[in-house]
């Protein structure tokens, strides 16, 4: 049972910086939210359910050094696709707009941002992977503890962000609008080019 609550603590506090931690999902969690309101927000900061079962999955079962350079790419193409949540974000001027012509698609963008990031496979590879193994040898339920513990907090801290954002909603749909979101359009520029940077450094990397 010490294990267990061992395991469990410490992956409440991993999935709570992580979750805490501003990234492209983040951006997009609060963009989604002020866009389209709470549900949308939500179902991005979901996003981690569906996109991490196959990687964790993967790296147990077949890739568990997953090569730099593998990675490498994931971040690229992470970069660009960050690019165009910016500039979708940047040219919507009222609440909803893009919305009248388009379902807001907001699982499917928070699903592809973290799926081509780096991050979910370098914790899992460096982090996750090991501290489930060893806790795996000392408790049958260790394991189970370290992955609710981790994703309760990953996605319960950004559906908390989301609610926080919708909660005050109103106050950021007025004449702010449309500078708050060429404002996150610019942070997800920023976090494109730290993307396309780490990519880059691990695709030339000669490591694993």
């Amino acid at each position: 049972m010490t294990e267990f609550v061992s395991a469990t603590l410490t992956g409440i506090t991993l999935g709570l910086a992580a979750g805490l931690a501003p990234g492209p999902l983040m951006t997009i969690v609060i963009a989604q939210t002020i866009r389209h309101g709470f549900k949308e927000g939500l179902l991005v900061a979901a996003a981690p359910l569906v996109t991490d079962v196959p990687i964790v999955l993967t790296l147990f079962f077949v890739l568990r050094e997953l090569p730099n350079q593998a990675l490498g790419l994931l971040g690229i193409v992470g970069a660009l696709y960050a690019l165009y949540l910016a500039y979708e974000t940047a040219k919507a001027d009222t609440v909803g707009e893009i919305a009248a012509a388009t379902a807001p698609a907001s699982l499917k963008k928070g699903v592809l941002a973290n799926f081509l990031s780096p991050h979910p496979y370098l914790f899992w590879i460096t982090v996750g992977v090991p501290y489930v193994l060893a806790a795996s040898e000392k408790s049958s339920l260790a394991p189970w503890g370290f992955v609710v513990g981790f994703y309760l907090l990953l996605v319960g801290s950004k559906v908390g962000v989301a609610a926080l954002t919708g909660r005050y909603r109103h106050l950021l749909t007025g004449r702010a609008y449309p500078y708050i979101m060429r404002g996150l359009a610019i942070v997800l520029v920023i976090f494109a080019v730290l993307l396309f940077r780490e990519g880059l450094n691990l695709l030339t990397s000669s490591g694993r």
